[in-house]
């Protein structure tokens, strides 16, 4: 017999049982931090863009990368999101800017929202870098770390940076 959750006894992966866990409202908030420099900010700002506004075409595929997290992401259940939103916020550095990407996605569910936050930052990210790229390809994608997260029987989770 197996320790691990994703295993059954013959040793084989498998989905965890969620069937007797209580539905609650969870929230998960993920981050991931990009750095670009100042050209591609002042091309941003400006509009000058010719793929179109990164911010925009990245929280798209942000929003549909969340929907699909358990078909990427083996041992996710499939759940219901009932919101992901982001934000941008730009941070002045010493050699250009860092672009910090917050998602925060929402369900009332038997589990948590965690990997989509994780996979709807990242993929917003890698967007934002495809949009840029033909200005800026020293781009570097940084840190991503779920900020925290809310909800089921494991309780609150708050990173503390």
């Amino acid at each position: 017999m197996s320790n691990f959750t994703h295993w059954n006894e013959e040793g084989r992966p498998k989905m965890v049982d969620i069937s007797q866990k209580d539905t609650t409202n969870r929230t998960a908030i993920a981050q991931s931090t990009i750095s670009l420099s100042n050209e591609l900010y002042e091309s941003i700002q400006k509009g000058l863009i010719k793929k179109g506004d990164p911010l925009q075409v990245a929280q798209i595929a942000g929003i549909m990368a969340a929907k699909k997290t358990s078909e990427l992401i083996p041992m996710c259940h499939p759940i219901l999101i009932e919101e992901t939103d982001f934000t941008f916020n730009y941070k002045q550095t010493e050699t250009g800017y860092d672009l910090i990407i917050q998602a925060t996605v929402k369900c009332n569910s038997k589990t948590g929202v965690e990997m989509e936050a994780l996979t709807a930052v990242s993929v917003a990210t890698l967007t934002f870098y495809d949009m840029c790229k033909a200005v800026d390809k020293t781009m570097v994608i940084k840190e991503t770390y779920l900020i925290q997260k809310t909800g089921g029987k494991n309780g609150d989770f708050f990173h503390t940076c």
